[in-house]
């Protein structure tokens, strides 16, 4: 539950930020890496959400898709029980 404490109270996450981003330090600025809540890979995510594992998605816009905070904080809680 460590990461559900560092989780904005209400937002939206992106892809990356579930399910992390190694990053490039070669770019100017250096792009730190994003450490995943999720450590699983973006076709695995996009299976569970398939599967109903994973909650479904928000079109923000046409090229913008994204999770609730509170979903992923209630999935985290389904895990963690």
């Amino acid at each position: 539950m460590q990461i559900c404490n560092q989780l904005p109270a209400a937002g939206y996450l992106r892809l990356w930020q579930i399910v992390g981003d190694p990053g490039d330090p070669e770019a100017k600025p250096p792009v730190p890496p994003t450490p995943p809540i999720f450590p699983v890979s973006r076709s695995t995510w996009w299976l569970w959400v398939k599967q109903g594992k994973a909650p479904r998605p928000v079109k923000l816009s046409e090229r913008v898709t994204a999770w609730r905070v509170e979903d992923i904080k209630a999935l985290l809680a389904r895990q963690a029980a």
